[in-house]
């Protein structure tokens, strides 16, 4: 068949067309969302609107901070082109240290705003006063329609996401206390976040911060991202990953890691979420092995963190998001980044063709970066504050009859106990208890107390609420009402606007002194009305509209490289041919009574008794 050439104008006019379209349905999403809400639209209307927000949040909400340099001394590998590196570098080959670990996170507001608070702004009203009065847990709330392995994953995928690495504890931050607050120390000392040592007042903008990871969604929670733990994790043979005799990760996987860090927050919860996709890892090397028996050890274990990394992804994208909003329409909107609107209507098989981003997925789609090159965003960790899922207590319960077998605080089964609870348990009963537990509700007055009071394992005492409102000010992140308005939405015009609650609207109004221009986006996040079926914000949820999609969209093995010759054809099998529950059963049989009927692994399961 001979190829149609068009002459050059003509190309122009179309991809002018093109563009034309894009705006015109951005337009028409925003009216809509602005006149009548998505959340009220009929379903077809919602999802134009979705479309119509995501083009517009394309346009207007990604803000350059610079990429770094090459490192000095770093080189290229053939092998870089089809296997992920360890610090996320050569992502994208012509830009090979974006979205890397030390690079900046972005903003998804113009940086003439993005400045970060100072004293006395900083500290107005108390981080602490903030945390007591707003956010502490009175009674547990808890959210029906999740279980704690909801809470558990958006931690272990945010482990991976994003990190601003060791706080800064020469340099903290004094918060003033009450005078009946019986806090130990005065002032309360939170430590600030890390200098980008990078940065220079010469390049006229705000500053800027640095992440610990790579922002690629590439599971460097699992793999490691530095030489010596990635290295440390392998076993060394058939591709895999070290597990020990009694089915956990070996024990010297502890050693050294600084406690003060990420590695402090660590919980039951991530404990076997961490055991459980390293022996997918292993299982997938297993599948490898038997279709390339020749391949070396580098080679299964290249293809099987791709294969693992991108089921995740798939995971979080199809089952975890739908069930934190549950509405019909994101729920079908949110699953279509992964498989399109093709692949919903096929039952959730994924097309075998590419017919663009819409109508088939963005895995294997065009990589775009949308003119800004790819990192995540200070806005984006802004909102993905959601330490009230975490319940303070637990009930363990056998998978096999559901008899209680202990009954444990947070603490208990915290950093340095995770091991030990697990060894007592078993992996299979702790999955089992988290399956049908309730989180809490990400609301107002429901912030754990254990972390308000939370005693790190490396000896620092910390109140996390007042270290979330801090963090949030310190950089640059704006307020709630002024967050509302760089995403196009209408600020609340008082506190009765800001929530449906007459009591917390009081309490927050003397909070922050009847200055409604002051409310933390942290508070407003948690008190605004919910739309229907939704976990969290609508306001939360624009930002979520627009970098759940550019995590997949900028990223080449989700893209142009999400393909056979890259990920081979039987790991593009065991991507479509498997969910959390699969991955579960597989090492876990026995949690499939409790998994029977239960169609989202994230909402909770049967009682087998």
């Amino acid at each position: 068949m001979q190829t149609v050439v068009f002459p050059q104008a003509v190309r122009a006019r179309m991809v002018g067309m093109r563009l034309s379209l894009g705006h015109l349905i951005g337009e028409i999403g925003e009216r809509l969302d602005r006149r009548y809400g998505w959340h009220r639209l009929p379903l077809p209307l919602a999802l134009l609107t979705f479309i119509g927000l995501r083009d517009r949040l394309r346009e207007r909400n990604l803000y350059d901070t610079g990429v770094p340099e090459p490192a000095a001394g770093r080189t290229w590998e053939p092998r870089y082109l089809a296997a992920r590196t360890v610090d996320g570098t050569y992502n994208d080959l012509k830009q090979p240290m974006m979205g890397s670990t030390g690079s900046r996170f972005g903003r998804n507001i113009p940086l003439a705003d993005a400045i970060p608070e100072t004293p006395p702004r900083l500290l107005t009203p108390s981080p602490r006063l903030v945390s007591r009065e707003l956010l502490t847990r009175d009674k547990f709330l808890p959210a029906t329609t999740l279980n704690v392995l909801a809470a558990a994953w958006i931690q272990f995928e945010v482990h991976d996401w994003l990190s601003h690495g060791r706080s800064d504890f020469e340099h903290p931050w004094e918060v003033p206390l009450g005078d009946d607050d019986d806090w130990p120390e005065r002032p309360m000392r939170i430590p600030a976040t890390q200098f980008d040592p990078t940065y220079s007042a010469d390049e006229g903008q705000p500053r800027t911060f640095l992440t610990a990871d790579s922002h690629w969604w590439d599971a460097s929670q699992v793999y490691g991202g530095v030489p010596a733990f990635a290295s440390k994790v392998r076993a060394g043979e058939d591709g895999k990953l070290r597990i020990g005799d009694d089915g956990l990760p070996p024990r010297d996987l502890e050693e050294g890691l600084d406690l003060s860090d990420v590695p402090g927050n660590f919980w039951i919860g991530l404990g076997v979420l961490h055991t459980l996709f390293m022996l997918e890892h292993n299982a997938i090397c297993d599948r490898l092995r038997r279709e390339y028996p020749g391949w070396t050890d580098d080679q299964l274990y290249d293809k099987a963190r791709l294969i693992n990394a991108a089921l995740m992804a798939k995971i979080h994208t199809v089952e975890w998001t739908p069930a934190l909003i549950a509405h019909p329409a994101t729920a079908f909107g949110v699953r279509g980044n992964w498989l399109g609107i093709i692949g919903q209507l096929r039952g959730g098989r994924r097309a075998s063709f590419n017919a663009g981003e819409i109508l088939t997925g963005i895995p294997g789609s065009k990589t775009d970066h949308h003119g800004v090159p790819y990192s995540l965003t200070e806005e984006f960790v802004g909102v993905y504050r959601m330490h009230p899922l975490l319940p303070d207590d637990f009930d363990f319960r056998a998978a096999d009859d559901d008899r209680l077998i202990q009954r444990l605080t947070f603490p208990e089964v915290g950093a340095i106990q995770t091991r030990a609870r697990l060894e007592e348990l078993s992996v299979a009963n702790a999955i089992y208890s988290l399956g049908i537990a309730n989180p809490g509700a990400i609301t107002l007055h429901n912030y754990p107390r254990f972390l308000q009071h939370f005693d790190r394992p490396d000896g620092t005492l910390l109140d996390l609420a007042a270290t979330d409102i801090l963090r949030t000010r310190e950089r640059g992140v704006p307020r709630y009402n002024a967050f509302r308005r760089h995403f196009r939405l209408r600020p609340a015009r008082s506190f009765d606007d800001l929530t449906d609650n007459r009591e917390w609207a009081e309490q927050i109004k003397r909070v922050y002194d009847d200055d409604i221009e002051s409310v933390d986006l942290m508070v407003g996040l948690f008190g605004e009305p919910l739309p229907r079926g939704f976990a969290f914000s609508d306001t939360a949820f624009r930002v979520f509209i627009l970098m759940a999609s550019r995590r997949l969209k900028s990223d080449r093995y989700f893209t142009i490289d999400y393909t056979p010759k890259v990920y081979t054809q039987a790991g593009l099998d065991w991507i479509n041919d498997n969910g959390l529950a699969s991955v579960m059963l597989r090492h876990y049989p026995s949690l499939a009574p409790a998994l029977r009927g239960v169609s989202n692994p994230f909402t909770p399961w049967r009682r087998v008794a």
